[in-house]
């Protein structure tokens, strides 16, 4: 059997599933729950933070606008046009859990990696964690046997070029002037 660098990477890292129960755990919190987190403390940042009302609303449209752009709309359509079944279904992983939908790209890496992206064009520090966080969500998603890396990958593209898209036609609609 020939090994793509994708199928040796992901074996290489799902070799991490099933050696604990304890960093199974782990892994699990990270690939399903800590995307809620995320979001929870994203709303609680935009809340609490000291930005304006109107710089608020402008985040959080231009943050949540290019991760359901990048998940629900190019996502969608490419798995519509393109199957590529999940690790689990084609190769002899460890699956710590499992997801129905299609592998290519990654539904979760698109979304958060936009959030974070956009959130990074407004506040560094912030958008830092973001992705941190987000490499931590999409890396255990690997090690749990639900994607490939270049579902990663290909979903982080989507994410960040959605992200940048976003805030370039949000920053072009803020610098007009009003009449």
């Amino acid at each position: 059997m020939i090994m793509t660098v994708d199928t040796q990477i992901l074996f290489f890292l799902n070799g991490l599933a099933g050696r604990s129960p304890v960093l199974d755990g782990i892994i699990v919190f990270f690939a399903s729950y800590l995307a809620y987190i995320l979001v929870i403390v994203l709303i609680a940042f935009l809340f609490f933070s000291a930005y304006s009302r109107r710089e608020k609303i402008e985040i959080f449209l231009v943050v949540f606008a290019s991760g359901v752009i990048a998940r629900l709309g190019i996502t969608e359509l490419i798995r519509y046009f393109y199957h590529r079944p999940r690790p689990f279904d084609a190769l002899p992983v460890h699956q710590l859990f499992t997801d129905t939908a299609w592998s290519f790209p990654s539904g979760h890496a698109t979304f958060f990696f936009a959030l974070s992206m956009a959130l990074y064009f407004y506040n560094k520090r912030w958008g830092i964690v973001f992705l941190i966080a987000t490499g931590l969500i999409t890396m255990s998603r690997i090690i749990a046997g639900v994607h490939y890396p270049s579902d990663i990958l290909g979903g982080a593209a989507i994410g960040v070029l959605c992200a940048y898209v976003s805030h370039f036609f949000a920053s072009r609609m803020a610098a007009k002037p009003t009449d």
